[in-house]
């Protein structure tokens, strides 16, 4: 199954929200089969304004966490078309533009499943589902993905 990364993942992965999630972001990050998680591109810049900003990170620093994700996972590109469609989607769900965007970018690349916070879990489009990982009772999708990767 392919899936992709939201921002907040990431961050907190970073220790932005502490360590408490930061170890969850981890363990869950380890877990999460190889070749089949994604990252679009609208994160990695989302990422670098979190750690700069909130976290206070130098931008020397915040870049090379940036190249270590873009290392770590394929990247899914911000194409013109996924742009319209997101525009599309932000309009007819009320959705802000950037989260319609990686919405947009996951579904382009075949994703199943988009691991965020932000959004609401269990929402579905274009074939794309939105998991909040760190909710009680995980979505079912999800939920066999984690058992399927032990």
């Amino acid at each position: 199954m392919r899936l992709s990364l939201d921002t907040n993942i990431l961050a907190y992965a970073e220790g932005v929200n502490g360590s408490p999630m930061q170890r969850l972001a981890l363990e869950l990050i380890d877990v999460l089969p190889d070749g089949s998680t994604f990252i679009p591109v609208q994160v990695l810049g989302e990422l670098f304004n979190v750690l700069v900003r909130k976290a206070g990170r130098s931008t020397a620093k915040a870049r090379t966490s940036i190249l270590s994700w873009r290392d770590t996972f394929p990247l899914i590109e911000t194409s013109g078309g996924v742009l319209f469609s997101a525009l599309d989607l932000a309009n007819a769900h009320q959705l802000g533009l950037w989260d319609s965007v990686i919405l947009s970018a996951s579904a382009d690349a075949g994703c199943q499943l988009l691991l965020s916070e932000d959004m609401q879990d269990g929402f579905t489009w274009r074939g794309v589902t939105v998991a909040n990982p760190f909710v009680k009772i995980r979505h079912p999708l999800l939920s066999a993905l984690l058992s399927a990767n032990p």
